[in-house]
């Protein structure tokens, strides 16, 4: 599954989008969630999803369904460029090992340095290691 992955990602940025993930289930589903400045159309899922479906069939990439979408509001933020981009936005976080006692946190996202964000949860600053995070998403402002 890394061949895999490393062709999704090197076929989705070449055509100038951004992978902001990708899953893959032990039923072979695949889903690839991917961004781009000003939004993803379903024309951009269309484009990608016919090119790595003819990239599979070359490649032997064992699969049964591909789904390619944009993240959505609760978008999932997996590298340290992500917490930077969205530095000032709100976000739930679960960790893999607790901090105080506890494992999941919501809060405004901080500044990183050093693989530390800095997370401002009612109204405290928590510092939190990224390599601790098991997930972080997003929380969608209505």
């Amino acid at each position: 599954m890394a061949d895999a992955a490393r062709l999704v990602e090197t076929t989705v940025t070449g055509m100038g989008y951004e992978l902001v993930d990708l899953e893959v289930s032990g039923r072979g589903l695949m889903r690839v969630l991917m961004d781009k400045p000003g939004g993803i159309a379903l024309e951009d899922c269309e484009r990608v999803s016919h090119q790595l479906t003819r990239l599979f069939t070359v490649e032997g990439v064992d699969y049964d369904r591909l789904e390619v979408s944009s993240p959505g509001l609760d978008r999932p933020l997996k590298k340290e460029a992500d917490f930077v981009r969205f530095c000032g936005e709100k976000a739930q976080l679960k960790l893999r090992m607790p901090m105080a006692g506890r494992k999941n946190f919501t809060g405004t996202l901080g500044e990183v340095k050093d693989g530390v964000l800095q997370l401002e949860v009612d109204g405290n600053q928590v510092a939190i290691e990224l390599s601790n995070l098991d997930k972080a998403r997003l929380v969608p402002v209505f």
